[in-house]
């Protein structure tokens, strides 16, 4: 029962919300195309942050919210802190609200493409690059991202491993 909640539910849940836009997840990487920035107008994008409650780590993004123009590609940051004395792996999951505007936000870069190993005590700047379509309804005005980031380190020791192997040198 632990591993199919563990290792088959999380995959079909994903499934799940990209083919029914359900929780709001975003379709993935977005390929850039040339697009006209529409400064016209503003919408504020606001960053949320949740831990797994067995995820001991430090994690927020540098700002609490800012104001784009559709079409403009627009790079932030979250910092990460491993709290404990030995290495882990988290992997963060998105959620955009309002579910209608999830089609029309696109990550171009994004921590949350790879699990993010850390060391303990260490920490990291994960950035991620956005674009808020230009096409997204003139009645949104106002777009929450949320991660929630979850300790996978038992699934990726290998990651770990050679995380430490890294850091150990020649």
């Amino acid at each position: 029962m632990f591993a199919f909640a563990v290792w088959v539910m999380p995959p079909l849940y994903d499934l799940f919300c990209e083919v029914t836009g359900l929780n709001g997840k975003t379709g993935g990487q977005y390929e850039a195309v040339e697009v006209k920035v529409d400064t016209s107008r503003t919408v504020t994008v606001q960053f949320v942050v949740t831990k797994n409650e067995s995820m001991p780590w430090e994690f927020k993004p540098k700002v609490g919210s800012i104001k784009v123009h559709p079409g403009e590609e627009v790079e932030m940051s979250y910092m990460a802190r491993n709290l404990t004395g030995t290495g882990m792996v988290a992997q963060a999951i998105p959620s955009v609200v309002p579910f209608k505007a999830a089609q029309y936000f696109h990550k171009t870069e994004c921590f949350c493409f790879n699990q993010q190993p850390l060391q303990g005590g260490d920490s990291a700047d994960l950035p991620l690059r956005f674009i808020v379509d230009q096409d997204v309804p003139k009645q949104v005005h106002t777009i929450t991202l949320s991660y929630t980031l979850f300790d996978v380190t038992e699934q990726k020791r290998d990651l770990l491993a050679g995380l430490a192997g890294a850091a150990a040198g020649p």
